[in-house]
């Protein structure tokens, strides 16, 4: 349910019927969620907003190691970057909350819709003078909100939600049509250069199957599968499949990934330094015959370049990130603790990574490289 400032209230379910929009405001402010492959399952609702306000100015608030994924996008006419403190206390987040409402307030937005669920940021588009703050009530901030979206729950837990269909409802309510799940991500041509050239250097080309191995996650160790598995898997693409093998990492992961290709025997390419940029991640993705990942952000990146993507699953639930895409095969087991979607394994056997295989990640793999099979989860015991 939306609640108004008319204290009307508005069904968030499948069928939403069209939120009062009058007078349309001339300037929106889209408050981005904080996880770049959460940014990317945005992207449809962003597409819903900007068809339904054509006219509008839509500006994008987005941490700044995110910006790059919005980039060139069709969405917005304005990214602008949150201010972040590299210190981390109360004192510093205060002051970058008053830093970031002064750079908005200067905006003069009319709109405030928060794809965001912090406290954090309602107080920030509060402080900024927006008038009409959209968002659910959640985390203790409806308050702050002049139009409050009740969480879909079970009992007296949220409900699973799958993250694009969360956005949908709350932009469905102000008017938009129902943008539908596929993702959308635009790669710039020097990205798609530059990511040309560094194969050519490397002496890739087109004549192999181009494999990536991320085999990273930024949110902890709890979704990562083990090293060794990544280089049996590859290895056997290479073998098997003459796949040319790169493996790329994010910020603080690239003794990951050089441990990955030190553990493989067959030809292999690091691309650790220096590391892509998000861009040209995006253009490697891209430009790839198959991505193999955990359930991180190049994932949703896969999805939306249209690229096959075998996805292991650990400490996380995939019903929060489905997004019903033809060419992912979501491999993961059932454990009678998970999943826990902690960081860290509380118990530290980490057992939901460890009984996934390395035959249930090659087969879902080989099977995406020979074009056959539909969507779908392997799923163990």
């Amino acid at each position: 349910m939306i609640e108004s400032p008319r204290r009307g209230f508005y069904n968030v379910g499948v069928n939403v019927p069209a939120f009062a929009t009058r007078p349309d405001p001339r300037r929106i402010l889209v408050y981005m969620p904080t996880w770049v492959g959460d940014v990317v399952m945005a992207t449809p609702a962003l597409r819903a907003i900007r068809r339904r306000f054509t006219d509008a100015h839509i500006a994008l608030l987005v941490r700044g190691n995110a910006a790059p994924v919005l980039a060139d996008g069709p969405w917005a006419d304005r990214i602008i970057t949150l201010t972040r403190s590299k210190k981390r206390s109360p004192w510093s987040a205060l002051g970058d909350t008053w830093a970031n409402a002064r750079v908005l307030r200067r905006g003069r937005f009319d709109w405030a819709i928060l794809l965001t669920n912090s406290f954090r940021s309602a107080v920030t588009v509060r402080l900024a003078g927006i008038r009409r703050r959209i968002g659910y009530d959640r985390d203790r901030r409806g308050f702050l909100l002049t139009d409050r979206a009740a969480v879909p729950r079970e009992g007296d837990r949220y409900a699973m939600v799958p993250a694009v269909h969360y956005h949908n409802a709350l932009v469905r309510a102000l008017g938009c049509d129902d943008p539908g799940d596929r993702l959308e991500l635009v790669v710039n041509a020097a990205d798609r250069r530059a990511v040309g050239e560094r194969l050519a250097r490397a002496g890739l080309d087109d004549r192999h199957p181009l494999v990536v191995v991320n085999p990273g996650a930024s949110f902890g160790p709890s979704k990562l599968w083990l090293v060794e598995r990544w280089a049996m898997v590859a290895d056997r693409l290479a073998t098997d499949h003459g796949a040319a093998v790169v493996i790329t990492c994010g910020p603080g992961e690239q003794e990951l990934a050089r441990r990955v290709g030190d553990m493989m025997c067959q030809p292999r390419v690091v691309f650790d330094s220096p590391m892509l940029t998000l861009g040209q991640l995006k253009a490697m993705i891209e430009r790839c015959d198959l991505l193999l990942n955990n359930d991180t952000g190049p994932r949703h990146f896969a999805k939306a370049l249209s690229r096959p993507v075998v996805t292991v699953f650990g400490s996380t639930h995939p019903g929060w990130t489905d997004t019903a895409y033809a060419l992912e095969r979501k491999v993961r087991i059932d454990v009678d603790c998970g999943p826990c979607h902690e960081k860290k394994c509380p118990p530290g056997h980490h057992k939901c990574m460890t009984g996934v295989s390395v035959d249930m990640v090659y087969h879902a793999a080989g099977g995406l490289l020979a074009g056959s099979g539909a969507a779908c989860e392997v799923v163990g015991k």
